[in-house]
């Protein structure tokens, strides 16, 4: 895989080159923003993921980020963004950016980030986790072969835990991206997760609460 990170700290880029090559891609490093948005402006950029600082001299990350999204719907964009930066967050992911990550983050999360967006990018319908998949054409999940019958709630919530599988995901990803940002009170999704938990059984398949984290989905 060949992954474009474009990010105008030199010491932070060189960092996260070298993690990810760790993990087997191809990293293309660009620290300006309108070399970014040249690049990703044209069809054949040849990138399958891309890192995105919003904060870059040239032009801003948001301005590469719709440069791309005006011909390119498909490739990942995962943003790295200051932490509090909201307004920047949500205006990437309404300008199409499928993730992002607040600085300073730890490395091992940004590896899963990568590897889930690149799971959702995959030609492969089916999210396999063991005995649990989910079948992303046509929104069924099957537990031991078995179909498994949720509420819309539970399937929204199941379907986000699955393509984050290997990673926690906290309530406020959750309620983002699982109940597009309806009003979810804690205890409300508590009680979703028990209900899953309890549906999932002992199947091999293990719903954890990451204390100060969030939920971990992954196979026991």
């Amino acid at each position: 895989m060949t992954l474009l990170l474009v990010e105008d700290d030199a010491l932070l880029a060189e960092t996260l080159a070298d993690s990810l090559v760790l993990e087997g891609h191809d990293v293309c490093h660009l620290a300006d923003g309108e070399a970014a948005r040249a690049r990703l402006a044209v069809a054949g950029h040849g990138a399958e993921l891309v890192l995105l600082d919003l904060n870059l001299p040239g032009c801003n990350g948001l301005a590469v980020l719709e440069a791309l999204r005006r011909h390119d719907r498909d490739t990942p964009v995962l943003i790295l963004t200051a932490r509090g930066a909201v307004e920047d967050r949500v205006r990437g992911l309404d300008l199409g950016a499928d993730d992002y990550l607040a600085k300073p983050f730890a490395l091992d999360e940004l590896e899963a980030r990568v590897r889930a967006l690149l799971r959702r990018r995959s030609p492969d319908p089916q999210i396999r986790i063991g005995a649990l998949v989910l079948d992303t054409q046509h929104q069924r999940f099957t537990l031991e072969n078995a179909s498994l019958a949720l509420p819309p709630r539970e399937q929204r919530l199941l379907a986000c835990l699955m393509r984050h599988a290997g990673e926690p995901v906290d309530k406020a990803r959750l309620t983002e991206e699982a109940f597009q940002g309806d009003a979810m009170g804690d205890n409300a999704i508590e009680v979703y997760v028990h209900r899953l938990r309890k549906r999932l059984g002992h199947s091999g398949v293990a719903l954890r609460t990451v204390r100060g984290l969030g939920y971990l989905l992954e196979e026991e």
